[in-house]
Formats: C-alpha cells, structure tokens, sequence
C-alpha cells in the first residue's frame, strides 16, 4: 500500500477493521481517534463499513451454514453452537420488532452489534427490508455511544 498516504491508509484500516465481525466500529472508532484522524469521516466511513456486510450475512448465512453442515460435517458443532447462542439473543427481537433489532445492534456491549443482529435477522428468517434499517439506526446509535465515549472520554482526560 506504498501509494496511499498514512491519513488514506488510516481510513481505510478503520473502515476494514469496522467490517470485522465481534470488532465493528467499536474498534474501529477508537483506532480512527488514535490515529488523529477526523472524528466526522471516521464515523461515516466506520459506519459504512459497519453495515456493508450486513445484507450479505442476511441473505447468505443460512445457504453457507447449510453447505458448511453439507461438506464440511465436522464443523456442524461449531455452527450448532453459533445458532443457538444467536437464537437466544433473537427472543428480544421477535418480542419486539424493529425496537428490539435496533437495540440489540445499538448497545456497545461484546456479543451484540450489526453482525449478531444479521445472524438474527438470518436465524428467524426476517426480510432484508424489514431488518436493514433497524440494524442501520443502531449502528448509527452505537457509533454515537462509541464516538462520545471515545472523543469525549479522551478530551476530558487531555485536559
């Protein structure tokens, strides 16, 4: 990546690091301030990068999980595993809606964010258009939380 320069890279590596199930933005913001970068483009690029696999685990997942158990039996455990702790995070969802998908992606906590409720969204087959922009809003709820802990938290303890 010689020919992009350090504030492109650093963009980028937030970005790509806001892509990455289990760190998402929630990392991604924190890596973008230690790097200096802009607070505003790190959270539209953290959470453009936070929702674009999300439609694709929505549709795909339960075709991959279903070949995975074809071809490769010995990880049907592993993906048992991920079904049903994803199932128990979906009991909020089916109960509540919109409500419950946007607060599950929305609350900065490990085991929640875009990717877990796309798995959900997949688990209890509910449409792309219905799931999205619930998942969406928390996402921009999440980076808000992530961003005024990080920005704030930071600039308080600087000066």
């Amino acid at each position: 990546m010689w020919f992009l320069t350090a504030k492109l890279k650093y963009y980028l590596f937030t970005f790509l690091i806001s892509m990455v199930p289990v760190l998402e933005l929630r990392f991604g913001l924190p890596y973008a301030f230690a790097k200096g970068l802009n607070m505003w483009v790190s959270i539209c690029i953290s959470i453009i990068g936070n929702l674009l696999p999300v439609p694709f685990v929505i549709i795909y997942m339960r075709r991959l999980f279903n070949y995975i158990r074809k071809h490769f039996p010995k990880f049907d455990g592993l993906i048992t595993k991920l079904e049903t702790r994803t199932e128990k995070k979906s009991e909020k969802v089916l109960k509540y809606a919109f409500f419950g998908m946007f607060l599950l992606v929305a609350i900065p906590l490990p085991g929640t964010g875009a990717w877990t409720g796309a798995m959900v969204a997949a688990i209890i087959d509910m449409r792309l258009k219905k799931a999205f922009p619930a998942i969406a809003f928390g996402v921009i709820a999440a980076a808000i939380f992530v961003s005024l802990a990080t920005w704030g938290v930071f600039k308080f303890l600087i000066n």
